[in-house]
């Protein structure tokens, strides 16, 4: 059954890549023989990564090409970039994020929550758009949208960042039925708290990480790593017959196991 998940000859842009989940990602998918695209805003972190890839993998395994989310030329660029040099794009994991605030929605300000949405769902938005037409042209593909178990529950901090991940569930549906008949697929992975430096503010906080912890059936936050498996069944032939679908991944601490 390996053949399921191999992803040989795949090209695979993931952004948000130089650290933490999507860096896991990247590193899975090219572990299967993808050839991935390193991408977050600082081109050295990216070419880090690249280079450690590339090391374990063999040269020409990871490319590095920077790009911010709040930059739609920059995005195109990515998309562009990624054509020129490796070809084609196969797999789009649009994992990169951002949430500015932390608090309860009375104090969020109106750019910060702009921005949040901005970056969150509309950017995602326009890279799918950037990047499904060689998959649909092609009949084959897999796009993947890393939302957050945030999108299922409700928040008294992260809020607004927990509505830009429910409308990406959504947005993951809608490009599902839009691209079905083409046969691309579309879907989410809604991770639990992991221990990453974008969530270091809840698991780092005492009263939070017990509380999480506490409820979940596996007892403990996960490590970056852990989210790679479901990327790459969700990329991979071994997801064939799955599209619109959001895995969670978090220990069973949406379900309140213990309660």
């Amino acid at each position: 059954m390996s053949h399921l998940f191999d992803l040989s000859g795949k090209v695979a842009i993931v952004t948000g890549s130089s650290r933490g989940i999507g860096r896991a990602i990247a590193e899975g998918l090219a572990e299967q023989g993808a050839r991935v695209v390193i991408s977050s805003r600082k081109q050295d972190a990216c070419d880090a990564v690249a280079v450690a890839i590339n090391e374990k993998h063999g040269q020409g395994q990871a490319i590095a090409i920077a790009a911010s989310i709040s930059d739609k030329q920059a995005l195109q660029h990515l998309v562009d970039e990624t054509r020129a040099q490796l070809g084609r794009i196969d797999i789009l994991v649009c994992n990169a994020a951002s949430n500015p605030y932390y608090g309860p929605m009375a104090g969020i300000t109106d750019d910060q929550f702009r921005k949040i949405l901005d970056n969150n769902v509309v950017a995602n938005h326009w890279l799918v758009q950037m990047a499904a037409p060689d998959m649909l042209e092609r009949g084959t593909g897999s796009i993947i949208i890393v939302s957050s178990v945030g999108g299922l529950t409700s928040s008294t901090v992260i809020g607004a960042y927990n509505i830009s991940k429910a409308a990406d569930l959504q947005l993951v549906r809608n490009l599902a039925a839009e691209f079905g008949p083409q046969g691309v697929r579309v879907n989410a992975i809604a991770p639990g708290l992991v221990r990453t430096d974008f969530a270091r503010a809840l698991w780092e906080n005492p009263e939070i990480l017990k509380r999480v912890t506490s409820v979940a059936a596996l007892k403990r936050i996960g490590e970056p790593n852990e989210l790679a498996g479901a990327a790459i069944f969700l990329a991979s032939d071994a997801s064939s017959f799955v599209t619109g679908q959001t895995l969670v991944v978090d220990g069973g601490s949406t379900f309140g196991a213990g309660l």
